[in-house]
């Protein structure tokens, strides 16, 4: 055998090459949706201060109507039979702590000023949301009692189920639609109060000038109620909620239904 390394047998070399496999794209699994039109957004906001220094403003005009000192007979805001009164709703600490005493004139200058920027803003919202078509996201449909009291089991931990929903659920619609009739009669209400002669024909549908007065105080009382709720929800909804009413976009997963879709359906 020849120990020529040009004559001697040996295996033939190899190179081993690695071929690459495309990855697979990568496909988003989120989405930015237009939740809230610009128009909508202001008027949420401008809205905001107005209702309360409308409730805060409204408490120092009623203050000296509630004041002990004067024993009105006709106080509104009391539960009682006749002279007699059981429960009155604002102590004399309630007073004392928001600086009432004394300053309904200053009451009724705050209250008369922003009572008209109230009403416009709430007629501006309705008119927008007609000719917008936004309307279909707010005025409740057959099945949103139904989803409502779901919803609520829910927010009370007493089932996992979620009804599916577009921009809002059946329970949101209902507040959200109860709060635009809310606010139109409180300025009926509050029109009655302040021109009782001058529209004596709607106090009297109303019936009467104190019936209208606790009708008043009543729409007041759910605004407040509203309000705590409202916040409280969109505080457990999270961050993202709120900054669809900030920017108008909600960060959405693929598969759930587009707004912006819904919307453009309506022709």
């Amino acid at each position: 055998m020849s120990d020529d390394p040009e004559t001697s047998s040996s295996a033939p070399e190899t190179e081993s090459i690695e071929l690459e496999v495309p990855k697979p794209p990568v496909l988003p699994r989120i989405r930015l949706d237009k939740k809230h039109p610009l128009a909508i957004r202001w008027m949420h906001w401008v809205n905001f201060p107005v209702l309360f220094t409308m409730i805060w403003s409204g408490l120092l005009i009623y203050w000296n109507d509630s004041d002990n000192a004067y024993k009105h007979p006709h106080a509104v805001y009391r539960v009682g039979i006749g002279p007699v009164t059981i429960i009155r709703f604002f102590p004399e600490w309630f007073w004392k702590a928001m600086n009432a005493p004394y300053h309904v004139t200053q009451g009724l200058g705050y209250h008369f000023f922003f009572m008209w920027i109230f009403a416009i803003n709430g007629i501006l919202y309705v008119l927008f949301t007609i000719f917008s078509g936004e309307w279909r996201f707010v005025v409740p449909d057959r099945n949103s009692l139904k989803e409502a009291i779901l919803v609520t089991l829910r927010d009370l931990h007493l089932t996992k189920f979620l009804p599916p929903q577009t921009k809002y659920n059946g329970a949101q619609k209902i507040a959200y639609t109860s709060v635009i009739f809310m606010g139109a009669g409180s300025l009926i209400t509050g029109l009655s109060i302040y021109k009782p002669t001058q529209v004596h024909w709607v106090t009297t549908l109303l019936g009467g000038y104190e019936m209208a007065r606790w009708e008043h105080f009543l729409l007041t009382m759910g605004f407040v109620g509203f309000f705590l709720v409202h916040v409280t929800q969109v505080v457990l909804a999270g961050w993202n909620n709120f900054r669809s009413m900030v920017s108008g976009l909600e960060v959405k997963p693929l598969h759930e239904p587009s707004l912006e879709a819904e919307r453009k359906s309506w022709g």
